[in-house]
């Protein structure tokens, strides 16, 4: 069984071709980073024109590496949402016509249950009932999961999401764009005990994350901080570690309330902000002391990607969960049982 799949839901346009649910053809993605690195962030609509110019030729790559003709294609899988409405809407109708032209199966994905089936590329036999934190730019949210394909929100901010946190801090240092990767390497050679931040929205009555409030206290610290030392070396580095430190705290705290609670066997931890180095490595230690195996996609499967896309759409095409070809794209679709 061949499938494609199709993610544009933001600012990178990916093509992956997937054989038989587990082995992976071709994975192709056109990064939009030099695009939007001039304003700070994403602009939606050069996003959305970037992706019209790029989709047709990654799709043509990607069959080619695969050595897949099109005609071969057994099922279209693409992102339905969340996103940007008008980045979803160039794929989503790119992936409509090709499933009208094949006369093949048209496969709606969420997105953030690609970032959980992420793991499962590297990590097939992860044992349930698990427990997914999915933290990117986007979205930190929690999800219990009684089997693969099954989910249950149990979590998630309040407000901003941890790699919005890591962003708009990094902006504030005076960093370029992506924040969060600059800070992960600013916070190695920093003292995290310099600067602390207190880690926020503690409690045992709920496992949500709130982080605007440490945004707050950033801007604060910079104000009363003299210039000259905002720009020596070691100050950017501690603040970094500071920062970093009360974000993965939370992270890492809150999936093991949650883990516990939910009496799980093991932690998948996937999107964006899964390529951070501290997290990785912090929650693999603390899941450990309680005996909890971790799952954790390589850096290059925790920022979107067609893989992913296509390792949940298998799984909907296995459930019978066809989408018609009159579908719409949701840039707030719900993730649910």
């Amino acid at each position: 069984m061949i499938l494609l799949s199709i993610e544009t839901s933001c600012d990178e346009t990916a093509v992956a071709v997937l054989k038989d649910g587990h082995t992976i053809l071709s994975d192709l993605l056109s990064s939009q980073i030099d695009l939007h690195k001039r304003y700070g962030g994403v602009v939606p609509e050069l996003a959305c024109r970037r992706h019209i110019e790029t989709i047709g030729p990654l799709l043509t790559e990607a069959l080619t590496k695969a050595g897949v003709p099109l005609n071969q294609v057994d099922a279209v899988a693409v992102t339905a949402g969340p996103g940007l409405i008008g980045a979803l809407l160039v794929g989503v109708s790119f992936a409509k016509s090709l499933a009208y032209a094949l006369g093949k199966p048209l496969l709606a994905v969420h997105h953030l249950a690609g970032h959980i089936n992420a793991a499962f590329i590297e990590h097939p036999d992860i044992v349930f009932p698990a427990l997914a934190l999915v933290v990117s730019g986007g979205h930190t949210n929690l999800y219990a999961m009684p089997e693969r394909g099954h989910y249950r929100l149990i979590g998630k901010t309040v407000d901003d999401a941890a790699g919005e946190a890591f962003d708009k801090g990094a902006r504030m240092m005076g960093l370029d764009y992506p924040g969060g990767p600059i800070i992960d390497r600013l916070a190695k050679k920093g003292n995290p005990e310099k600067y602390p931040f207190t880690r926020p929205y503690r409690s045992l009555e709920h496992t949500n994350f709130s982080f605007s409030g440490l945004k707050t206290a950033l801007k604060q610290c910079l104000a009363k901080m003299p210039q000259s030392e905002k720009k020596s070396e070691h100050f950017q580095n501690d603040i970094a570690a500071g920062f970093q430190e009360a974000i993965v705290g939370s992270l890492v705290e809150k999936t093991l309330q949650a883990a516990e609670k939910e009496k799980v066997e093991s932690i998948i931890v996937c999107g964006g902000v899964a390529s951070n180095s501290l997290l990785r490595t912090r929650m693999q230690a603390e899941a450990a002391k309680q005996s909890m195996a971790v799952h954790i996609p390589s850096p290059r499967y925790c920022t979107d990607n067609g893989a992913m896309i296509a390792m949940a759409g298998h799984i909907a095409f296995e459930q019978g969960r066809f989408a018609p070809l009159n579908l719409n794209p949701n840039p707030h679709l719900k993730l649910s049982e």
